[in-house]
């Protein structure tokens, strides 16, 4: 299965996602700012699929930060976009490809269904 980066500052938000792919297969690596997210994608650590949510403390675009690094650093390594509150077409336009946004809250299936999409997607 696939390697994980999980960017999400709610710390009950994110445990529930790691444990949810975990279950899946999948390993995990996270992050709860947009500093550590950006060590790790700057690290040698080795990671297939970025799952973001959008607000990520005070940075109301905060995701989009962290996958601008990823598009600079690691080309073409899928993005999986979340937010609870809604995305103007601006800040989709902002979104690196591929991608694939989920909507919060979201289902286990649905976030199972969206890493395992959009990682075969890029294979």
């Amino acid at each position: 299965m696939s390697v994980v980066l999980i960017v999400e500052d709610e710390v009950a938000v994110r445990v529930v996602a790691e444990r949810i792919l975990k279950q899946a297969g999948h390993e995990i690596l996270s992050a709860g700012s947009v500093t550590d997210a950006l060590a790790i994608i700057h690290s040698m650590q080795r990671f297939d699929l970025l799952f973001t949510d959008m607000k990520l403390g005070e940075e109301v675009q905060g995701g989009i930060r962290v996958s601008e690094g990823i598009a600079k650093s690691r080309p073409g390594l899928p993005v999986l976009y979340t937010s609870g509150g809604a995305i103007t077409e601006d800040t989709r336009s902002k979104f690196v490809k591929p991608r694939t946004f989920l909507p919060k809250p979201y289902s286990r299936a649905q976030l199972v269904q969206a890493v395992l999409d959009l990682t075969r997607a890029v294979n």
